[in-house]
């Protein structure tokens, strides 16, 4: 809506307040997956070194793809997101290998620091590896962000 672009829709109704249309994310969540393994093939890239990157409803859908394709990619970098428990499959791997840069604005305004919060704990629970940092920033991406992500992929090239 509003002439912008989105991975699935957001409702606001008054009975169920915000919603996320999870049908339309799931099937954008298999999307992307079919299309890693198209630039994959095309592109005749390392298997062992696939990167994804998500702002917002990417890193939402970036920290899903990770646990319903296990290790399709190898590092997750999630800005601006936060993981939903109800696009997760009901069992989650034990095989996953994938690390996580995962940042947020504290003041953001879209969605809530408090959910991006939980996502390193729970990563953690699973034995999974991530770097969880905050910025002062509203629903965007700090330049020092910037440094701090590429720094990141950098270690794992």
């Amino acid at each position: 809506g509003f002439g912008g672009f989105a991975w699935y829709a957001i409702n606001f109704d008054a009975i169920n307040g915000k919603f996320s249309d999870l049908d339309q994310a799931k099937k954008s969540i298999d999307i992307i997956a079919n299309f890693i393994d198209e630039i994959k093939e095309k592109y005749k890239t390392n298997p062992d070194k696939t990167f994804i990157l998500g702002f917002s409803q990417g890193a939402i859908l970036s920290y899903s793809l990770s646990f319903f394709y296990p290790n399709k990619v190898q590092h997750v970098v999630a800005l601006s997101g936060y993981i939903n428990q109800e696009l997760l499959p009901k069992e989650i791997s034990k095989e996953i290998k994938t690390d996580y840069y995962c940042s947020h604005g504290t003041v953001d305004q879209v969605l809530p620091i408090e959910w991006a919060r939980k996502s390193s704990p729970f990563l953690k629970s699973l034995g999974l590896e991530n770097s969880y940092f905050e910025y002062p920033v509203g629903h965007g991406v700090a330049p020092q962000n910037f440094y701090s992500f590429k720094s990141w992929i950098e270690e794992r090239l």
